[in-house]
């Protein structure tokens, strides 16, 4: 009690004065306590990055549409940690503040200096967690009058874990297994990668580098090596510069331009594509007379869609000024996207085939399935292609490191094994051979026609024939009129015949190559297919009937389609009975080979109309003709004369 009576003696004593300061003192530092989290929590905002330097409008702008829309800045480019280390960061981004003030800074603008992975994108994403494979189907439009639609579908083979688990495998062994690379075009871009070193499971490292572009001892000692992690290849996660063609894409896509508007596609590319400097007006102009292109040269479709182009005339004056950032000097051709490898060189900076071990044996894989399965390419309707996957019987040439490289020259008849070798090279993806997504494009960066390659990669040899030994025999079923040189012909995409072999004629090829596979239909006594049971004169269109789905007379077999056999092959092999020969009957005809004529009174009639249901005591379709159509009647019952 005295204790508290001594205490209240020395509050009393205490001058009004000396309280005023304390509690005045008090609420000052309380106050700026107050002001200083709000500017610490206002000048961490995205917002106040990306708009109160004008430096970065471009890059708020592609923020603001990225994925990662809903992180803030400095979470990325300061790091999740603790409030010190946050501290001492900001501060030093100080020189930023007077650099922008003095104006020391040249466009285009390239982020420096970031935090590792570990310090930011590894607070959300934990590459360690075992990721599955992902199916992907990116849907692009044609540059075609109908704009047509394109579907890519591949498995993303993601991987992840640790090798420990059994797992380390896919995209995300970079990340499981320490990869160190000297880069030469300065930390803004690291496009140019010159020398790449893995260090293995058992600490031994292994060293690759561009026989194109090798680096000296003194160069490698000198220049900067930098650990691989995760913005090397999601470098533009958060500030995406899209392309015309992504743009167009998106838009078509999400109905906000009409894809029915003919030649669309192409159109806003190229006005999207060109450059009017700092003067929006004239940007707004050209646009504007994609307007008059409809009404020029479709017209038609114009004046019925008026409403529709003039929509997407609106959308593309939006859009450009989300491409084209002249006053910053930038635009989506300076800044790579490594993520991918077509707009960019992306992985192919060291899957580019040229980057090898010292002693030449070993390259960084150029190889598709790596990292994605081949690609499956369907247009408009169609449905996609079975993707392959991998296969347990892959030949070892298969395994090597350089066989994409080499593949072209060692492409042969064993190839037809495992794959659909039609059109081999080709891009109309009518086999696995013909693949638009790897044939039908320009492969900018990777190394296929490096001259250093020639020096490493042998030209293939086929090694020379034994002259006793027999010809190949042939590996497929033949008709009785056979016509080779549809498939074998020298200019024949399919399987053409040696160049020694030129002038030689279709019944010299079987006096050598002897067939081994007996046709579907094969009559062991004839010899030869099934022969044709029916007049063909004035129905030279086999298919019309015979590749129909009809189950009321023969189909040609799977065989056949596959091969994609037209009217006039069909007659190559089966042949029409000869004079005074009697043909097999068939359940087509029931073995009766007089067709009634159609009545002159008829002529223009339709038959199903009456025959089907024996309407108007109109004779009634045999049960084998029930499901015929008008046109295949006409192809067998011909106008009276």
């Amino acid at each position: 009690m005295q204790w508290f009576k001594k205490v209240w003696r020395q509050i009393r004593g205490v001058r009004p004065r000396t309280w005023f300061l304390t509690f005045g003192g008090a609420f000052v530092l309380l106050l700026l306590f107050g002001v200083g989290m709000y500017a610490w929590d206002y000048t961490n905002s995205s917002y106040f990055c990306g708009t109160t330097c004008h430096t970065m409008p471009p890059h708020y702008e592609s923020y603001l549409r990225s994925p990662h829309a809903r992180v803030e800045c400095v979470e990325c480019h300061i790091g999740r940690t603790s409030f010190g280390i946050k501290f001492t960061r900001k501060a030093n981004d100080a020189q930023f503040v007077w650099s922008y003030l003095t104006q020391q800074y040249e466009f285009p603008l390239y982020a420096k200096g970031l935090q590792p992975a570990r310090e930011s994108c590894e607070k959300c994403h934990w590459p360690e967690k075992f990721s599955w494979d992902k199916v992907v189907s990116e849907k692009d439009y044609q540059s075609d009058d109908a704009n047509t639609l394109q579907s890519t579908t591949q498995v993303m083979k993601i991987g992840g874990g640790t090798e420990r688990a059994g797992l380390g495998r896919g995209i995300h062994w970079h990340i499981e297994n320490p990869i160190d690379f000297i880069y030469t075009d300065g930390e803004e871009l690291k496009q140019q990668i010159p020398w790449v070193q893995v260090t293995n499971p058992d600490g031994t490292t292994t060293t690759y580098t561009d026989i194109e572009n090798p680096l000296t001892p003194e160069q490698i000692a000198q220049l900067p090596k930098r650990r691989m992690d995760c913005i090397d290849c999601h470098n533009r996660v958060s500030h995406t510069f899209l392309t015309p063609a992504e743009a167009m894409d998106n838009l078509l896509a999400t109905k906000q331009i009409d894809p029915n508007i003919p030649n669309i596609k192409a159109k806003g590319v190229e006005v999207l594509a060109q450059s009017f400097g700092s003067d929006l007006t004239l940007a707004n102009q050209a646009i504007q007379r994609v307007e008059a292109y409809y009404q020029q040269n479709y017209p038609d479709f114009y004046q019925q869609n008026t409403a529709a182009v003039q929509n997407a005339v609106a959308q593309l004056q939006t859009w450009y000024p989300k491409l084209h950032f002249p006053e910053q000097g930038l635009d989506w051709t300076t800044h790579p996207d490594n993520l991918g490898h077509k707009e960019w060189a992306g992985c192919f900076r060291c899957h580019d085939g040229k980057h090898f071990t010292a002693d030449r044996k070993q390259a960084v894989r150029l190889e598709c399935n790596v990292c994605h399965t081949i690609p499956s390419i369907s247009q408009g309707a169609q449905a996609n292609a079975v993707i392959t996957l991998e296969q347990s019987t892959e030949p070892a040439s298969h395994k090597t490191t350089t066989w994409l490289l080499e593949h072209r020259t060692k492409f042969d008849a064993t190839c037809q094994d495992c794959h659909d070798t039609r059109n081999a090279g080709g891009s109309d993806n009518s086999s696995f051979c013909s693949n638009s997504a790897c044939h039908g494009t320009k492969w900018e960066y990777a190394g296929f026609d490096a001259p250093a390659l020639a020096q490493i990669l042998q030209a293939y040899v086929k090694p020379p024939s034994d002259p006793n030994a027999p010809p190949a025999q042939v590996p497929h079923p033949i008709g009785g009129n056979p016509d080779c040189q549809i498939c074998h012909g020298l200019d024949s995409k399919v399987r053409p015949m040696p160049v020694s072999h030129k002038g030689r004629t279709n019944d010299l090829c079987l006096s050598c190559h002897v067939p081994t596979i007996p046709p579907e239909g094969y009559d062991a006594q004839a010899g030869k297919p099934p022969g044709i049971t029916h007049e063909i004169a004035g129905r030279a269109e086999c298919l019309g009937c015979h590749n129909t789905g009809a189950t009321s007379f023969a189909q040609i077999p799977p065989s056949h389609q596959t091969q994609n056999y037209t009217d006039a092959q069909c007659v190559t092999c089966h042949q029409p009975a000869k004079a005074g020969e009697e043909s097999a009957p068939s359940e087509t005809t029931g073995g009766d080979s007089g067709i009634p004529p159609i009545p002159p009174d008829h002529a223009a009639s339709a038959c199903a109309a009456c025959h089907a249901t024996g309407a108007l005591n109109s004779p009634q379709f045999p049960d084998n003709h029930a499901d015929y159509r008008d046109a295949q009647c006409a192809a067998c019952h011909k106008p009276a004369p």
